[in-house]
């Protein structure tokens, strides 16, 4: 399964350098990552839904396109 983290990369919305920093933040302030991010101004709603549908099609085998 890809990650949220992961999605979000490859669509070129944040940098690694900022996923490892929410990742280091995730887990002190007990927040889903994506929220994170979009609390940290990195990303908006929309492209956390879209990167959360992108995951839920990857997952679950209808993701056809790379």
């Amino acid at each position: 399964m890809m990650k949220i983290g992961e999605i979000l990369i490859r669509r070129q919305l944040i940098s690694q350098v900022q996923l490892n920093q929410a990742i280091d933040l995730h887990t002190s302030l007990h927040m889903k990552l994506g929220e994170l991010l979009m609390f940290q101004g990195l990303i908006q709603p929309q492209n956390l839904e879209e990167a959360l549908k992108e995951q839920y099609w990857r997952q679950n085998g209808y993701w056809i396109i790379d």
